[in-house]
């Protein structure tokens, strides 16, 4: 199975709301690695690594996000996947 990272910035209000937490739990779920912030600006930052199947669903999840979010926007960038990520965290 290819594997793929995908970088992303995700807009709307995505911070107050659990979006760390539960994109944590949806990328853990899928089996990926990688990281999720807070940005100043109010948007979230995340690098998720894994196969790609598993990649391009946590991507359509970021599109609506935790339950009490309101996405705007979500950019992407497709980048080779690196595996320097052994768990998916949360990071400040």
């Amino acid at each position: 199975m290819e594997k793929l990272r995908a970088y992303v910035c995700i807009n709307g209000r995505v911070q107050g709301v659990c979006f760390r937490m539960e994109t944590r739990r949806a990328a853990k779920e899928r089996g990926l690695t990688g990281w999720v912030k807070n940005l100043p600006d109010g948007r979230v930052e995340a690098v998720f690594e894994g196969d790609s199947t598993s990649v391009e669903s946590m991507l359509k999840w970021c599109e609506i996000g935790a339950p009490l979010a309101r996405v705007t926007r979500v950019t992407v960038e497709r980048e080779p996947h690196s595996g320097e990520f052994d768990t998916f965290r949360i990071t400040y």
